[in-house]
């Protein structure tokens, strides 16, 4: 049997930030984890460029999991994502310029889409390592959402058996310190952690079928 192949995404700095955290927790991971190789990339936050980058990756990698990794400034942990919704609505500019509303993804396309990740056990295996961590219900409709929808329409379709999620991220804290009042914010390198330990979970799952 030949390793499994991990795809990890995360997005280009967007909304006048220097950095995206989720992009930069992605760059610490390691190259192997559990004994399946990772594959990382970063996606444009540009609505419909990210989410075709995303599927050119898929097609080029065949990954057994994917798990794509956002920025949401706000929240105070790793959100991990159970649903993601035919919705394009940007409340801000993505990095085009373009600010979509009221707009489907798809037309003719699912009303949602769950994530196919042990969503609970990631956020309990988090939680009991001393990860901030929680269920989130809502992915947005900004860029992250499309591409979390776009994933889980590309792996249906293409019968891929493959598994895929969405985990939102917080602020690091040199954006945060530039708030006020601060906004909730965690380490880079804690962002990192928790990945890793939610990959290292799924990875193990899989072996143990």
């Amino acid at each position: 049997m030949s390793p499994l192949k991990i795809l990890i995404t995360g997005f280009a700095p967007f909304g006048g930030q220097d950095l995206n955290p989720a992009y930069e927790a992605l760059k610490l991971l390691p190259g192997v984890i559990e004994g399946a190789s990772v594959v990382k990339a970063e996606l444009p936050t540009v609505f419909g460029k990210g989410a075709q980058v995303l599927r050119d990756l898929l097609a080029a990698h065949l990954p057994q999991v994917v798990l794509c990794l956002g920025q949401a400034g706000g929240r105070p942990g790793l959100s991990v994502e159970r649903v993601a919704i035919n919705l394009k609505d940007a409340a801000i500019p993505d990095n085009e310029g373009n600010r979509p509303a009221d707009e489907l993804i798809r037309a003719g396309g699912r009303a949602a889409y769950f994530s196919t990740l042990p969503t609970r056990r990631i956020v309990r295996h988090l939680q009991e390592r001393g990860i901030p961590a929680d269920l989130s219900y809502t992915a947005g409709t900004f860029v992250c959402n499309e591409v979390f929808y776009s994933l889980l329409q590309y792996q249906e379709e293409e019968g891929t058996g493959a598994k895929g999620g969405f985990i939102h991220v917080p602020y690091a804290p040199e954006q945060a310190a530039n708030f006020s009042p601060l906004a909730p914010s965690l380490p880079i390198a804690t962002v990192a952690a928790g990945v890793e330990l939610a990959i290292a979970l799924m990875v193990n799952e899989i072996q143990e079928g």
